[in-house]
């Protein structure tokens, strides 16, 4: 317990030493942190103000990009300010924050893709028993699911991570906390334990996309039975977004966790970390603000409105 407590900072690793790509490194992530956060609350927004989106399948887009704004927010700001101020230290509390917040978005996000994907097979596979399966109360039941699974998850995974003693050192070869960068640190065995539930999880995870496939493949074969052309490229619209960032999410962070650290290269682990913990929360709101034309309505109707109201008040001012 000594050499546990003995470890009071980790360094995290730096994307560069030169003072001018340190400075690069901050602009890049500025600029896709503001990407995901302004599109992001775009859609809470939108969502939030028109009436017309309160529906199941609005309600847990708007959770997922709740859930995707505070995953970027976790990892990005501190290694934004890394850079700008030539650090690369984290304190201990501070990691031990990382890892739960990390493991808590993440799993909450992959258990709400899972329930969207439930939706859009309920939606479109019986839509006759929709509003009675897809209530009210079980939109309110699922999402709060997914929530709270993902708190008992994190808690987990935290609270074996630092219960090992860390005496490898205290240099994190990553620019964030990430559990299989501390498993390289340890020096009992009782890793093993974390290593075992890290495999748990990942069965777990497979199962959950394996549900979804399943559920998109009956969604795909009831569309392809859609008589309407206009019905089929409604749903394909809905399905083809959501599937994309499920499979973008869960090939990369399986392979960030089951990838061997040891053979692995700085390189190699800077730019799988950010495939799974910078790009998904990123593209979310791009995909489905693109490829939605509900989403584009509203957002254009509350755009609108408020330059009217603004235009109105000026004109009342002149007067």
């Amino acid at each position: 317990m000594s050499n546990q407590t003995a470890v009071t900072e980790f360094l995290l690793l730096g994307f560069s030493d030169i003072r001018e790509l340190q400075i690069l490194h901050f602009v890049v992530f500025l600029l896709l942190y503001l990407i995901s956060l302004l599109g992001n609350l775009l859609i809470i927004t939108a969502i939030a103000l028109d009436r017309h989106l309160h529906t199941p399948m609005y309600f847990f887009l708007m959770n997922l990009s709740i859930l995707d704004l505070g995953s970027m927010s976790v990892t990005i700001p501190k290694s934004m300010a890394n850079s700008l101020t030539n650090t690369r230290s984290i304190s201990y509390s501070g990691c031990v924050a990382q890892v739960f917040l990390i493991f808590f978005f993440a799993s909450a996000d992959f258990a709400l893709l899972t329930i969207m994907a439930y939706d859009r097979y309920v939606a479109i596979c019986q839509p006759l028993h929709y509003e009675t399966v897809v209530n009210r109360t079980a939109c309110v039941q699922m999402a709060a699911s997914a929530w709270i699974t993902g708190i008992l998850y994190s808690a987990l995974h935290t609270g074996i991570t630092f219960e090992i003693c860390f005496c490898g050192g205290n240099v994190v070869d990553q620019f964030f906390c990430e559990i299989p960068q501390l498993l390289n640190l340890a020096c009992s065995d009782l890793y093993l334990i974390e290593v075992g539930f890290l495999i748990f999880s990942s069965f777990l995870g497979l199962s959950c996309f394996l549900f979804i496939i399943v559920s998109y493949v009956q969604i795909f074969k009831a569309v392809l039975r859609i008589p309407s052309k206009q019905g089929g490229h409604k749903a394909f619209s809905t399905c083809l977004p959501h599937l994309t960032v499920v499979s973008l999410f869960f090939s990369t962070a399986t392979f960030a966790y089951l990838k061997p650290t040891s053979s692995s290269t700085s390189g190699l682990n800077l730019i799988v970390a950010v495939l799974y913990s910078v790009l998904p929360p990123m593209m979310n709101p791009i995909i489905y603000s693109i490829r939605n034309k509900e989403i584009k309505g509203a957002l254009s109707k509350q755009i609108g409105w408020k330059l009217f109201t603004k235009n109105k008040m000026s004109i009342c001012l002149l007067r």
